[in-house]
């Protein structure tokens, strides 16, 4: 498919170099459990801004989002729009309580032991829950970079695609084995621009090569009118309640994403979260456009049609054919960039609950830094390959995973998470309710179909998990006066920001 490969190889061998190179740094830079999870609380606004953002979309924004716009047009805008008001609220209402919160609560560095220093008690079966339920869906949504990684060496190189995913994995785990934290962040400061650039550059040379925006709507009428309408499906029906709310909906869990949360928590100084927020807002917003511009382009671009199997190929095969071997090996890259940034995400915050949430917890409570950062490397390997194992169905969607994922973290945290940091009345027990009625909903929800059950599981799994913290937290005690203090102590040390 894709000529000149030892040129384009050339490309990835030189982008996964840098990132090697970031990562060694970083090592070098890591002396503790607290560099390793969070990088000391040192980072800027600009890696913070863009290691949220480029962690948060991985390769569902260069192929799941544009494939998904090449199939359904401008239906996928209802998408895109819930995920921008959802990325600007968790900036706006989230991100400056927790970053102060979490230092506060006995400087926090996960979301489990977050929940444990909020609340007092219950404090290992909070904890332990917690981790589960991050564990759980964290092996489907990095199972889902690895399927990406898997679907670009496959058509770029013609890897078996078994192979393909191997490769990315190791790569991947290499990294995120060495730096830790500092190296994600540092990295996603790269590929966060990287993506920003590809998601510019592709769609307006393709644009461009079909004559215009005004040229590629009037084919992509001729092929199927439909496509450019927001309220029809691609099939000519209308969009109904339900639908448009499931497409919205996955706004709604940006508010329990641990891996997004941690940039949160990680920032160098409350003071930049609001110019930190303009930037990742900013570059969600040009990301996502890019993204779907891409998949309308390509119905006008790419004749004949792609297969609906293919359709999360649009994006390289537009690289492919409308750029030279060296400016498609980069733009390729940013693919792998997109990969990479979410899954070493993902496989840190899932390396730093086993060891901070169970071995620490549960094992070895007296463990030193050294030990506890060597158990959060040898974490990294352990779940990236369970992750592989679910990623070696060649069948997978990428968009599909994360779909599930996406919904189990929002609905298993977000509404436990929002509720803590702004209802001091909320007490563990309230925590515990929402935790696994948000997380059970999702999981169940996903197993039904037809009627209400076509409605996205995280819409559903929010509503239920929030009622059930409200009650709880109503017919059990009130938390602890030294908790309703420091909540009180808390919201003054706001005001000043």
């Amino acid at each position: 498919m894709f000529e000149n490969q030892s040129i384009i190889a050339i490309s990835f061998i030189v982008y996964v170099l840098l990132m090697f190179a970031i990562a060694w740094y970083a090592w070098k830079n890591t002396q503790n459990l607290s560099d390793y999870i969070l990088g000391g609380r040192s980072i800027g606004r600009w890696v913070a801004a863009l290691s949220a953002g480029a962690s948060d979309m991985s390769g569902w924004l260069l192929l799941g989002l544009p494939g998904y716009a090449y199939a359904a047009g401008y239906e996928s805008f209802w998408l895109a729009l819930g995920l921008l008001i959802g990325t600007y609220c968790n900036w706006r209402f989230v991100a400056l309580r927790l970053r102060i919160y979490s230092e506060q609560a006995d400087d926090a560095l996960t979301l489990p032991a977050f929940f444990v220093a909020r609340f007092g008690r219950h404090k290992h079966l909070l904890q332990v829950i917690s981790a589960l339920f991050i564990l759980l869906f964290f092996m489907f949504y990095t199972s889902s970079g690895l399927v990406a990684g898997g679907k670009l060496f496959e058509t770029v190189f013609d890897f078996p695609y078994q192979w393909a995913v191997t490769l990315g994995m190791l790569i991947i785990v290499g990294y995120t084995f060495l730096g830790g934290f500092l190296a994600v962040a540092w990295t996603d400061l790269v590929q966060g621009l990287l993506m920003l650039a590809a998601l510019l550059i592709v769609p307006i040379v393709s644009l461009h090569s079909v004559g215009g925006w005004q040229t590629s709507v009037d084919m992509i009428t001729l092929k199927n009118p439909e496509l450019l309408n927001m309220f029809s499906d691609s099939g000519g029906q209308p969009l109904t309640l339900l639908a448009i709310f499931s497409l919205l909906g996955w706004g709604l869990g940006y508010f329990g994403q641990p891996h997004i949360l941690a940039r949160f928590q990680a920032i160098k100084s409350p003071g930049l979260v609001k110019s930190s927020r303009r930037i990742a807002v900013s570059w969600s917003l040009l990301t996502m456009t890019g993204a779907i511009l891409v998949g309308l382009s390509g119905i006008a671009y790419i004749q004949p049609g792609l297969e609906s199997g293919d359709t999360e190929k649009v994006f390289m095969l537009l690289v492919s054919a409308l750029f030279h071997p060296v400016i498609a090996g980069i733009l390729l890259a940013a693919i792998l960039a997109a990969v990479m940034s979410t899954a070493d995400s993902q496989l840190l915050v899932s390396s730093s609950t086993l060891t901070e949430d169970f071995y620490k917890t549960l094992i070895r409570p007296n463990a030193s830094d050294k030990e506890l950062v060597l158990i959060g490397r040898l974490a990294v390997v352990v779940v990236a390959l369970i992750a592989y194992i679910i990623a070696l169905e060649p069948d997978s969607k990428v968009l599909e995973l994360v779909a599930y994922a996406w919904a189990g973290f929002g609905a298993a945290f977000g509404p436990t998470l929002i509720l803590s940091l702004y209802w001091r009345r909320m007490n563990s027990f309230g925590a515990l309710a929402g935790i696994i009625t948000g997380g059970v909903t999702v999981v169940v929800w996903k197993q039904l179909s037809g009627g209400w059950f076509d409605l996205y599981e995280i819409v559903p799994g929010v509503l239920l998990a929030t009622f059930a913290i409200v009650v709880m937290s109503r017919v059990t005690p009130e938390p602890e006066a030294t908790i309703l203090k420091r909540h009180g102590e808390i919201e003054a040390q706001l005001n000043q920001y």
